[in-house]
């Protein structure tokens, strides 16, 4: 039945005089970018709240709280706005200092295996927790923010409900009022002061803070764009909603998947195949070429956070990603591929920022430019003046809502005491 009603489509869209003609293999091309195939999400994160509402409830107070950095003024929600998409606007993140990586969008980052442009965390939740500690962005450690959920009615009351009972931390020689295993000698040097027993119970609380914070963002899901419209009425042979796409546009979608090689690596449902390549991006003006993956491997395995570590209760069997993570030389200046959904709502592009608009970025995968470093995996691709726009005009078809109400989209009307 399904094969009839492909072969169908095509002869309709092949016959229609407004139409294009499109073949069974490119139907079926089609398909696997609908945002219908969007599996559910993994449940293998080493999160048991990963679904829980009430994980979720927690996970977006604390996104949206700027007493999680160091200054007070730094939230989750300073770099991941919902206005830009959970992006910022910015070449690089702005938190306490100025990053060197570009702001990606959390939007259905939860079916990604790797997390970051280089990958150098496994899972949503530990993903979470890096940018607490790190002095460029929040700028706080983990010992402060325990501090803050176990004295915050709230908080500490949302926790107990999910985690069971936690401890007050209110013994100021046990527990210092700042500290952590951080890359800064005042705050390392009180970590190092606590016994084993008081650090492993307040990484236990800071690693749950994570998870509630990956509950969250497990709800920002990609709804159905423009895109997705067309190729439902494709597929079905819907008639009356054949023009949902432009002339240009469906010209542009046939680039995608045929002349322009988007496809190679911008597929499936989210148009990413959560992958590192190197596309012989120029690095920053004042800054060194980007290693990419090849740095963040050993990073990733030697987490203590990651997959087999002591934090995520997964059978190690079942840690393929990790057990399995691939190495060698082609990982050198290797980035991941971001998802198109809603590309042109995070501006600028790739791992730095370096690109401003859409037309930079066609017309460098046009040119496909020697690499700094590595070597550069793309093509030259001989794109058109004409064609180069309408392969700019079908990405704008990828520009849909968040599956979440409005009220996650914002802070919570309720401010903690």
């Amino acid at each position: 039945m399904v094969i009839l009603i492909i072969l169908t489509s095509a002869i309709w869209y092949t016959q229609s005089g407004k139409g294009m003609a499109w073949t069974p293999s490119e139907i079926t091309l089609l398909r696997s970018l609908w945002i219908a195939n969007l599996p559910s999400l993994p449940t293998k994160t080493g999160n048991p709240v990963a679904d829980n509402p009430l994980a979720a409830k927690l996970g977006h107070r604390l996104f949206f709280d700027t007493r999680l950095s160091a200054n007070g003024q730094i939230s989750c929600a300073s770099c991941h706005q919902p206005s830009h998409h959970f992006t910022d606007g910015l070449k690089v993140a702005e938190g306490l200092g100025t990053g060197a990586r570009n702001t990606m969008s959390i939007v259905g980052m939860a079916y990604s295996p790797w997390l970051f442009w280089d990958g150098r965390k496994d899972s949503l939740w530990a993903q979470a927790l890096s940018p607490l500690e790190n002095p460029l962005e929040h700028g706080s450690s983990r010992m402060q923010l325990v501090h803050l959920v176990a004295q915050d009615k709230i908080y500490r009351e949302q926790y107990e409900n999910l985690f069971g009972s936690m401890d007050s931390f209110s013994d100021p020689v046990r527990f210092p009022a700042a500290a952590g295993p951080v890359d800064n000698k005042g705050l390392n040097g009180s970590w190092q002061s606590m016994s084993s027993d008081d650090q492993a119970a307040v990484t236990e609380v800071f690693t749950n803070i994570g998870k509630a914070l990956a509950a969250y963002e497990r709800m920002l899901l990609p709804a159905a764009a423009r895109f997705d419209h067309y190729v439902e009425a494709l597929v079905t042979g819907n008639q009356e909603t054949r023009e949902i796409l432009s002339q240009n546009e469906r010209a542009g979608l046939k680039l995608f998947i045929g002349k322009a090689q988007c496809i190679n690596c911008h597929n499936g449902p989210l148009f990413t195949n959560h992958e590192f390549h190197n596309t012989a991006v120029l690095s920053s003006p004042g800054s060194l070429p980007s290693k990419g993956r090849i740095n963040a491997v050993q990073s990733v395995l030697e987490d203590p956070f990651n997959c087999l570590g002591d934090f995520t209760g997964i059978n190690p069997g079942e840690c393929t990603e990790l057990r399995f993570i691939r190495t060698g030389e082609n990982l050198v200046g290797a980035h991941k591929t971001p998802s198109l959904r809603n590309i042109e709502d995070t501006a600028p592009y790739m791992h730095a920022g370096q690109l401003a608009t859409l037309e930079e970025v066609i017309d460098h995968y046009n040119r496909a430019p020697a690499a700094m470093v590595g070597h550069n995996e793309a093509r030259e691709l001989s794109l058109g003046r004409k064609e180069k726009k309408q392969l700019e005009a079908f990405l704008h078809t990828l520009t849909g809502p968040i599956t979440a109400d409005p009220e996650w989209l914002m802070a919570p009307e309720t401010p903690s005491d």
